[in-house]
């Protein structure tokens, strides 16, 4: 029986004393992942967010933050004398929206008193004033990230780590920079960036060595600190101590923040898991947003103009004319767009001729492959386009194989283009084949094979072609021997002298040789006399000076090159009469 009292005495006291070195091992230490459930004790500007998110300052005041844990430590109990401890947190000091610059940091303190009010902003960092800094009895270790250059305080620069004692001008000092293990060198580091990082702060009570070493988040823990110094905290602490923050901002502000905290007095700060941290408040603020709306909203309207007045210029580009009177020619109406393209915008490699009357222009049909020719007409205002349009399309629907066929039109502002089918460059009348030589060549075949009423080529063999025949008939004397015997003989005699030797002239095999549409004209209207001419004389000698000769698909445009519309009719008004 005395034995089982003693066995349960023995069990109660052990347990007891487990509960005692688990108790006292908690209030050794602490890790927070985000402050939501923490109870820290804060003041000034200082506040946890509703992620848990611990912000110090914002970016919007000068003022102070404090937050501390609620529960002191001791460091100088007679039975331990311990006075190491570990610490390790992730913080962001996030600069005023469109501003680089910050104001004024933070420390990591541990201090005697949680109550810090007599600190001032900025230079101060919350921790002291101009009355108390430097006195030994704030018993006050402090690690600062210094982002404001003070001169007052000796700092190194704008951006620097420092561990102060009992005053702001720090017992050792050194710009941001992190080690890197795998490249052996010192990284630069702007703790203003807004980007987060993390620092470890480790004091050996048995080295009395202090060290400080910094990386960007996610980077582990640096082999080489970034300040190592030897201090005796047994001349600054006193038994009871509390750790927190402290930060402040000045003339320039920026918003400072705790993400997560890892504490441990009695050994080795447990590392933050990086992944259970809470995030960073989006940067900017509601008028940065603002700025940001308005100049996406500038930008899509400045887009839309620019797209309306692409539009309009390339309306602008193949504007052209439609009135009701053209609607009956629907089918021959050519659409300037299409006919922009076919000939890859009437582009000089395109060209292949060019007269009096206008260029013409090699051109493809998009949408049927099919091959064109396209001519440019500048119209004046001596005849109503109407009238001009009416005989063009009049004209197009005659058939002649010496003449190439006209499919249509297009009317642009001033200009008219005709539309006719592509032929390649080849060779008289003499060979029966349709050719694209000249205008004026087209007109005499077509004069010679309506007045003689023969095809260019001979049916039967060994009979003359329309040509040949012509001079023979001109050579034995009578060329009216030549005209067509269904009129017999009722035509004015000498008008059907001028239209078959016209037509020879026309249809001369050099170009230079024949005359203009211009001189044709006025040879059948009677303005000018044909020369005197016989089979034998040399034509070209006589017209060659004012000749105009155009290698262009042979087309119905030199019928029309001074805007009148009576050379066809004043021709069949000679060769039909009498039929």
């Amino acid at each position: 029986m005395a034995a089982a009292l003693r066995s349960l005495l023995f069990w109660i006291v052990f347990n007891v004393y487990l509960i005692s070195l688990i108790s006292a091992q908690d209030e050794n230490q602490f890790i927070y992942h985000g402050f939501s459930e923490s109870k820290l004790h804060l003041d000034g500007m200082a506040e946890i967010l509703s992620n848990g998110l611990l912000q110090l300052t914002n970016a919007t005041q000068l003022k102070t933050g404090h937050a501390f844990y609620p529960f002191s430590f001791k460091f100088n109990v007679s039975s331990y004398k311990s006075l190491s401890f570990s610490t390790t947190f992730v913080f962001a000091i996030v600069p005023a929206p469109n501003n680089k610059l910050s104001g004024h940091g933070m420390a990591l303190v541990i201090s005697p008193s949680l109550d810090l009010s007599k600190g001032t902003p900025t230079a101060y960092l919350g921790l002291f004033n101009s009355s108390n800094d430097g006195l030994s009895t704030n018993h006050i270790l402090a690690v600062e990230l210094d982002t404001v250059q003070t001169v007052e305080f000796n700092d190194i620069n704008e951006n620097h780590v420092g561990i102060d004692i009992n005053k702001l001008e720090s017992n050792e000092s050194a710009t941001a920079t992190y080690f890197s293990d795998k490249e052996m060198k010192n990284i630069p580091l702007e703790l203003a960036s807004g980007n987060p990082m993390q620092i470890w702060i480790d004091f050996d009570e048995t080295e009395k060595l202090l060290n400080v070493t910094l990386a960007p988040i996610r980077i582990p823990k640096p082999n080489r600190p970034l300040l190592s110094t030897s201090i005796d905290l047994s001349q600054i602490f006193l038994d009871s101590m509390y750790v927190g923050f402290s930060a402040s901002t000045g003339a320039l502000v920026s918003g400072q923040y705790i993400l997560g905290w890892s504490f441990n007095k009695s050994g080795q700060a447990q590392n933050l898991d990086i992944s259970k941290l809470p995030s960073l408040p989006a940067r900017g603020s509601t008028k940065r947003i603002l700025k940001i709306i308005a100049s996406l909203i500038a930008a899509v309207v400045v887009l839309i103009a620019i797209g309306g007045t692409v539009y309009i210029v390339q309306k602008k580009k193949y504007e052209e004319l439609l009135e009701d009177w053209e609607r009956q020619y629907g089918p021959h109406r050519f659409s300037y767009k299409n006919l922009y393209k076919a000939t890859r915008g009437f582009n000089d490699k395109q060209l292949i001729g060019e007269g009096g009357f206008g260029k013409v222009y090699r051109g493809v049909i998009p949408s049927s492959n099919e091959q064109i020719a396209v001519k440019k007409v500048s119209h004046d205002s001596k005849q109503g386009m109407s009238e001009f349009v009416a005989e063009i399309v009049s004209m197009g629907r005659l058939r002649h194989r010496n003449l190439v066929q006209l499919r249509g039109y297009c009317r642009r502002r001033q200009q008219l283009l005709l539309v006719y089918d592509y032929m390649a460059h080849g060779k008289l009348l003499r060979t029966g084949k349709a050719t694209t030589s000249t205008d004026v060549f087209a007109f005499g075949a077509c004069m010679l094979e309506v007045a003689c009423g023969r095809k260019p080529m001979p049916i039967e063999p060994g009979n003359l072609n329309l040509v040949d025949w012509v001079i023979d008939c001109w050579k034995r004397g009578n060329i009216l021997d030549a005209t067509d015997p269904r009129l017999e003989g009722l035509y004015a005699e000498e008008q059907m002298e001028l239209v078959l030797k016209l037509g020879m002239f026309c249809s001369h095999p050099n170009p230079a040789g024949r005359p203009s549409m211009r001189q044709v004209m006025q040879y059948l209207d009677g303005d000018v006399i044909l020369p005197h001419i016989t089979p034998d004389s040399p034509l070209i000698a006589a017209f060659t000076a004012s000749n105009e000769a155009s290698n262009v698909p042979v087309t119905f445009s030199g019928l029309l090159e001074s805007g009148s519309s009576h050379t066809m009719s004043t021709v069949e008004s000679i060769l039909i009469e009498g039929r």
